[in-house]
């Protein structure tokens, strides 16, 4: 399929998610000259590296979104109301960080003046108006029956691991020890939050994401759950070629689900605890290493546990809607 047949596809599907994807690719586009064009630097990045992967990132959830919404075509209103809404949301949501980028300050978790702490607030109360917006699409999925079953549970069990992912938002609003020492020392507390666990913001990261490489950081089981609806429905259509019982791939599926399921689990875990993702302890290492143990054995017997495509009963003609 052509890039053009597939942004036929999704705008029939959703005018308003396939505009703001690509919009948001534009937005992106532009967000990377700003880092070359631009030198400042904001908590030791540049400047505009935090709205290049904002764009990304919202550019990819609403062409997924806007995919999903051809699997419901009995929830026209549904679709209707989750797509204007998200895409207000999420237009504004890069708009707001780009003019924070432009200002030369941070967006997230700033409260230093009357003027950012409301821009924060308004970020935060549109991202989770559009969380429950989420919500209700979960709801539909779980409720519509697919005729590939594998794709449906990948669906479902994909957009209601992305909530759970977007909730690990609200954990980093949190006023860390050091801003609540300040506050009781008498002092004033312009930033309340932060994406780092056991250090300041704006050290050592890895590349492009940013990612602290020695202290916890919440944006790491974040991004994995997020992504969660990518990511499981990919790996059902790559099922799609294994020529094995329905049966067979919908196991599969599921041992995938809840192996992503147990490494977002682990990853909160481990930012929590202040831990950086690239320089784990004994502790979080081991269980990492166990869950990928665990998670080759678990995919492979349900590889193995399957019968031959010849044992498929003959007399059926359609896949069971799940």
């Amino acid at each position: 399929m052509s890039i053009r047949n597939g942004l036929t596809r999704l705008w029939r599907s959703s005018r308003p998610l396939t505009f703001v994807g690509v919009l948001m690719l534009a937005a992106a586009v532009a967000s990377a000259i700003g880092i070359l064009a631009d030198p400042r630097l904001i908590t030791g990045a540049p400047a505009w590296l935090k709205p290049f992967k904002f764009a990304v990132s919202t550019a990819v959830y609403s062409l997924t979104l806007a995919w999903i919404f051809s699997v419901l075509p009995e929830w026209p209103r549904l679709r209707r109301i989750v797509g204007w809404t998200t895409a207000i949301v999420f237009v504004l949501e890069v708009v707001l960080i780009d003019v924070q980028a432009w200002r030369g300050t941070t967006s997230h978790f700033n409260v230093s003046t009357p003027i950012d702490a409301a821009l924060f607030a308004v970020m935060g109360s549109a991202i989770m108006l559009q969380t429950l917006m989420s919500v209700a699409v979960a709801v539909a999925l779980w409720r519509q029956r697919f005729t590939d079953r594998t794709l449906g549970w990948a669906l479902r069990l994909g957009m209601s691991l992305t909530i759970l992912g977007a909730m690990a938002g609200p954990l980093m609003t949190r006023p860390t020890e050091a801003q609540l020492t300040q506050a009781r020392a008498g002092g004033s507390m312009p930033v309340v939050g932060a994406h780092t666990v056991g250090g300041p913001d704006g050290g050592p990261g890895l590349p492009v994401t940013g990612w602290s490489r020695e202290h916890g950081d919440v944006r790491v089981p974040h991004f994995i759950g997020l992504h969660a609806m990518q990511v499981l429905p990919l790996i059902a259509v790559g099922l799609r070629r294994w020529r094995k019982p329905e049966a067979s791939r919908v196991r599969v599926l599921f041992a995938a689900a809840a192996s992503y399921a147990a490494l977002f689990v682990l990853l909160l875990l481990q930012a929590l605890n202040g831990v950086s993702v690239i320089a784990g302890d004994k502790t979080t290492s081991g269980l990492l290493a166990g869950w990928a143990l665990v998670s080759l054995l678990v995919v492979s017997i349900g590889a193995i546990w399957s019968t031959s495509p010849d044992a498929e009963p003959r007399t059926r003609t359609a896949a069971r809607p799940a």
